[in-house]
């Protein structure tokens, strides 16, 4: 069939977030995921943290058990009745192994090292994919906001044109770091506001430390120091408080219809 102009169409439908909260640990990540609406937990991290007192419906690690059950739980997400609105999986760099073994049983490998020449994680990209997608008929098809939360390492990053520098990044594979960059709608790399404070300025071999008031800061644009992203039109920076996270990040979201779709027919 021929294609024409006159065969263009025009559609507005409600997408709902795909998020990656990512950042060093003890800064609320988790907490920050559970403030979103109606959640549930894949939660691949070994429990919840400690001063979050209300702990959310969610599958522990040992009934996820490996990547297999992840995607088994996606699935009864998309297949069951039920009223959630969010599903976060916590941590995706504790899930990470799981991927790489799911890999290896594919391929027959004993590790994914064995092909050398980073072709085990490039083969792995089937098993991150496969991921992405399950994700991805939750929103699409059941209207759920998604919320992946990571650890950050601290990397040395090249530069062609300046000297090397050391920047936070996502702590997973470099390959599937920019799987994730490309999907998501919004990075959130989340950190404590810190001041560089000299003992004596005017003295360069002067003891330097950090300081500042513990504030915790949502950093929503990228920098050279870490990656971040959005497509919402949330501030670069912003602060939150306990209990007031999803708040503050919630009037840049698109609206959630009133009603959530009726589950697709098997």
């Amino acid at each position: 069939m021929a294609i024409s102009l006159a065969s263009l169409t025009t559609t507005k439908a409600y997408r709902a977030p795909r998020i990656l909260i990512y950042g060093p640990p003890g800064l609320g990540k988790t907490t920050l995921a559970a403030e979103f609406p109606n959640p549930v937990f894949l939660q691949i991290e070994n429990g919840f943290p400690n001063d979050l007192a209300d702990v959310p419906p969610h599958w522990e690690r040992d009934q996820l058990g490996s990547y297999e059950g992840v995607m088994d739980a996606l699935g009864a997400l998309y297949s069951d009745d039920h009223d959630r609105q969010t599903v976060v999986i916590d941590s995706l760099d504790k899930l990470e192994p799981w991927v790489w073994a799911k890999t290896c049983e594919r391929q027959r490998w004993t590790d994914i090292e064995q092909p050398g020449y980073g072709k085990g994680y490039l083969a792995a990209d089937v098993e991150w994919r496969d991921l992405i997608e399950a994700t991805n008929a939750l929103r699409l098809d059941r209207q759920m906001n998604i919320v992946f939360i990571a650890h950050s390492s601290v990397v040395t990053a090249p530069d062609p044109v300046n000297v090397e520098y050391q920047r936070y990044d996502i702590r997973l594979q470099k390959r599937a770091i920019a799987m994730f960059q490309d999907e998501m709608d919004a990075i959130f790399f989340c950190n404590q506001d810190v001041s560089i404070v000299s003992d004596d300025p005017k003295d360069k071999t002067s003891r330097v430390r950090g300081a500042g008031g513990g504030n915790r800061v949502i950093y929503c644009a990228p920098r050279p120091a870490f990656v971040a992203k959005n497509r919402f039109g949330i501030p670069d920076k912003i602060n939150f408080k306990r209990g007031e996270g999803y708040a503050t990040l919630a009037q840049y979201f698109p609206a959630r219809p009133e009603t959530a779709p009726a589950k697709k027919a098997a």
